[in-house]
């Protein structure tokens, strides 16, 4: 091998054919825009596993806040190819999350949901004077045309209650579509028999309440209104019966930096809570938890799923899809008062908690509970061209977490320390 292969090697460039062990086959390219993006993407990897028909490939496309998914890549041991590179590589498929800059790919492309629910409207500014705003994401014509012409090769829906409104919004999308469910839905449905063995695994004691604090991202998140949570969570809880674990999306960290967000949130890990870093599973934890304070974000709707009550920080009403399932959790979750004390708020939350109410919420996430592995793995052979493997494809349980003091103690602080 020269000195330049080894160099290109050394980046992560793909080198030529002539170094292949394997004899040559399909080509597969997982385009990751964001660490968001690459963990919903990381649930359909298994599916790519034991075929020695294929090679995949990543790379990180451009987006706002991809600023961790090159780290996530990393820990993954994945191959990484440049974006400049990835768009010049005829692929046999590809398979993204977002977006953008897709339309520059060479390969048929899979087109999967990044959230739950497709939640908010299109964003105001996106939108021309006088038309009416579509849901954001993978409904909508201005994530899935460019130039008025449908850049996917298919189109992947966890529920069928979504192609009505792909009919409604991106009629040129309807032919390409599959329901396919949703994956994370099935992890999570998947590991809900082992929620004492996460709570063991958390280190909770016996007794302890478990509180999970989740926010989105942008400015109708909660962590926009941090300043006056957090106090509140300080004062109002005891920490010999609660614990507590804050989940800040990692856009938010990718947006202002780890230093940046830990320094803001240093007197919470101070009092003993744990926050959770942007690379750690939030599925465990919020499985074990006891309760919910959530905004109007996917994690919060996930939430509908576990049996736990959920206090809804607010309801940004001007943003969100009217057909999303999120509208309903917001009309049936308890909105978080600032007059009443946190202890009884959480108490009339578990009080007025009606178990078929949100079951009816969590139904809306997947009509396919349970068979997302059967149906992305047939989708994503068709497109390959390529029959599937003689064994039925698995959904594992989300693996055990670290024990909160550890997880706390591995988030560092501000000052630099850990504790």
């Amino acid at each position: 091998m020269s000195v330049q292969d080894i160099h290109r090697a050394s980046r992560g460039q793909a080198t030529t054919g002539k170094w292949a062990t394997l004899a040559t086959g399909k080509r597969v390219l997982v385009v990751v825009h964001t660490e968001v993006y690459g963990k919903r993407l990381q649930d359909l990897l298994p599916l790519l596993e034991a075929d020695l028909r294929f090679e995949v490939t990543f790379t990180v496309a451009p987006h706002p806040f991809n600023a961790g998914a090159t780290d996530f890549l990393r820990a993954l041991g994945a191959t990484v190819v440049s974006w400049d590179e990835a768009v010049r590589t005829e692929y046999d498929l590809a398979l993204a999350a977002g977006s953008a800059g897709i339309q520059q790919l060479r390969a048929p492309l899979v087109r999967v949901s990044h959230g739950a629910g497709h939640m908010k409207l299109a964003r105001a500014e996106d939108v021309p004077h006088g038309e009416t705003r579509a849901p954001g994401g993978i409904t909508g014509k201005g994530y899935l045309t460019w130039e008025g012409e449908v850049v996917p090769a298919a189109v992947a829906l966890a529920h069928r209650d979504d192609l009505a409104a792909l009919e409604r919004w991106c009629p040129e999308a309807l032919s390409i579509a599959t329901v396919t469910g949703d994956p994370c839905y099935d992890r999570i449905l998947r590991s809900l028999p082992l929620r004492d063995d996460y709570r063991a695994a958390l280190g909770l004691l016996p007794g302890q309440k478990l509180v999970l604090v989740s926010s989105t991202w942008g400015k109708t998140s909660s962590f926009n209104r941090i300043g006056a949570l957090l106090p509140r969570l300080l004062a109002e809880l005891p920490q010999d019966a609660f614990r507590v674990a804050v989940l800040v999306h990692p856009n938010v960290w990718a947006r202002y930096g780890a230093w940046q967000v830990r320094a803001w949130l240093a007197g919470c890990r101070d009092a003993g809570y744990t926050v959770l870093s942007p690379e750690a599973d939030w599925r465990p934890p919020l499985i074990a938890a006891d309760w919910i304070i959530g905004d109007y974000g996917s994690v919060t709707l996930y939430g509908t799923m576990t049996g736990a009550p959920i206090l809804m920080t607010h309801f940004p009403h001007r943003d969100a899809n009217p057909a999303s399932p999120g509208l309903e959790l917001a009309l049936t979750a308890p909105t978080l008062s600032a007059s009443h004390p946190l202890t009884e708020q959480l108490a009339y939350a578990k009080d007025e908690y009606v178990a078929e109410d949100y079951a009816r919420i969590a139904a809306r996430l997947s009509s396919e509970p349970g068979l997302s592995s059967r149906n992305f793995r047939r989708l994503l052979y068709r497109v390959l061209g390529l029959g599937q493997p003689a064994f039925p494809p698995g959904t594992p349980p989300l693996p055990m977490p670290l024990p909160l003091e550890t997880l706390r103690a591995a988030s560092g602080s501000a000052r630099g320390g850990a504790s």
